[in-house]
């Protein structure tokens, strides 16, 4: 999948820093995954905060109004087009 919104691209949410935004663009995945990200509020559009992101482990990320936590097989699923406002 190209994205074509100029410089900026696509990036796993796992690589956003913390404070740094973002806005889904894509999630990949099988069916019982995409079903649970969506329930969680991660759907295309929506933006997303990193909360935390110690390099290792799990990382918590702001979506709507809740923080949720993600271990970094799901977070490297959610593909998100960072927001350059860190």
């Amino acid at each position: 999948m190209e994205q074509q919104t100029g410089h900026s691209q696509s990036v796993p949410l796992h690589t956003l820093l913390p404070h740094q935004r973002g806005i889904i663009t894509d999630l990949s995945g099988g069916h019982g995954l995409l079903s649970r990200m969506a329930t969680l509020g991660f759907t295309p559009g929506a933006e997303v905060t990193m909360v935390q992101n110690f390099g290792h482990g799990p990382l918590i990320v702001l979506i709507r109004g809740a923080r949720v936590a993600l271990g970094r097989g799901e977070a490297s699923k959610v593909y998100v087009r960072p927001l350059n406002d860190v």
